[in-house]
């Protein structure tokens, strides 16, 4: 089903409340198994979230966790160690079209018995749990960062621990040390020295813990772009966030500058206010390797604003729920916008208009779908199959709404 946003503009002054990070939530939800008396709060109510929730709590052999490619990667790891279990581990025909081999590869180093049902190197697979005694592996990064995740977030519970050392260029840094910080707050020790991680064998249980998942900051990136869009003087106020955030998408409150708009930190909150207007010779030249979820929320932004940018670092973009690279490149384009795209890198040229009445294709994608949604404060627009946004954040469009932008299903 399709959903027309009619051109609108938003009220002066709007509040809405976001749930936890989906980063965090999956992350902790898989660590809330290994040692059950974390009590979790705040966690995010996206389909992902859900997905992992109910196939850790599964007994079935066969698990299918649809497009949630964070919980392919994280359920990899943990099944890997379930002795005496044996998972068949699925998804959805475009989880099937996404790598796995690098970090099968590096369980399957550790003594893990993981084969692939099908095609070599992708979903579905069998994995035979068993007790990992091995703990020294090396692993590439040029790829995810959600592979090393997926191993740290084990690594406490092996025999002997692990050492883990990164071959290349590290990606997305930021998710790395949030599963650091997390294991951290759990009392499991870890260190992080030039391209080795540490982290030591924790047997006992741990004491009782509660911990309270920030708000998503991927999920703010698209009011960001909203305010963006703006008048000088709007504001939106969002909760739960704070200015020690784990989260690598925060650096919005930098790269937004540069689109005029300035963020303000309360208690448990933050303000979005445009404050200026933005200079329509400038180059938004953006290194995104550190947080690349926000690239498709940023080039509509530049898009909308008729300017010129060029955004690297985003090869991660090609094994997403589509290649956003290629996606982000036709939907603009239809809109009347001139993108040239390399496997890691997108140079949007400056354009003076923008096409009415679009129907923009979501490939499956539910930041395609909420990236391209505020240019309904500059025209009329219609996005294809609205309902994927429950990955991440199923109120977005009742959010959107109460801003005062007009949707018509």
């Amino acid at each position: 089903m399709n959903l027309k946003l009619s051109k609108s503009s938003i009220k002066a002054q709007s509040s809405i409340s976001i749930t936890g990070s989906k980063s965090e939530s999956n992350r902790l939800l898989l660590l809330q198994v290994l040692y059950p008396t974390i009590k979790i709060k705040n966690i995010s109510n996206s389909d992902d979230s859900k997905l992992m929730t109910a196939a850790l709590a599964s007994k079935d052999q066969e698990i299918d966790i649809h497009h949630a490619g964070t919980a392919m990667r994280f359920l990899t790891a943990y099944f890997s160690t379930q002795e005496g279990r044996e998972t068949i581990l699925t998804g959805s025909k475009r989880m099937k079209e996404r790598p796995i081999k690098i970090l099968v590869e590096a369980l399957n180093q550790l003594g893990a018995d993981i084969v692939y049902k099908e095609k070599e190197g992708f979903p579905p697979l069998l994995i035979k749990g068993k007790t990992l005694t091995k703990s020294k592996v090396s692993l590439n990064t040029n790829v995810s960062s959600q592979y090393i995740s997926a191993l740290l977030l084990i690594a406490s519970k092996l025999e002997n621990g692990l050492e883990l050392t990164l071959k290349g260029k590290i990606t997305s840094v930021p998710y790395i040390k949030m599963t650091l910080d997390l294991l951290k707050r759990i009392d499991v020790d870890s260190t992080f020295i030039e391209n080795t991680i540490t982290v030591k064998a924790k047997k006992l249980e741990i004491k009782k813990t509660h911990l309270t998942v920030e708000s998503d900051w991927s999920s703010v990136s698209y009011f960001y772009s909203i305010v963006a869009l703006s008048k000088i003087g709007t504001t939106i106020q969002l909760s739960s966030y704070t200015k020690s955030s784990l989260q690598g998408d925060s650096i919005l409150t930098e790269l937004y500058k540069s689109f005029g708009v300035s963020t303000r930190f309360q208690e448990h909150s933050i303000i979005l206010e445009k404050t200026n207007t933005v200079n329509p010779e400038i180059s938004i030249d953006f290194d995104l390797s550190k947080a690349p979820d926000i690239a498709q929320t940023i080039s509509v932004t530049v898009f909308a604003l008729g300017l010129e940018s060029n955004l690297t670092g985003l090869h991660t973009l090609k094994i997403k729920e589509t290649d956003r690279l290629v996606a982000l490149k036709t939907e603009i384009e239809k809109l009347g916008g001139q993108v040239k795209i390399t496997n890691e890198s997108l140079h949007l040229s400056a354009s003076k208009k923008i096409n009415e009445n679009i129907l923009i294709a979501t490939y499956k994608d539910h930041r395609m779908a909420m990236a391209f949604a505020p240019l309904a404060l500059k025209v009329a627009i219609e996005i294809e199959d609205y309902m994927v946004v429950s990955k991440s954040y199923p109120a977005f469009w009742e959010d959107l709404n109460s801003l005062g932008i007009e949707i018509n299903k």
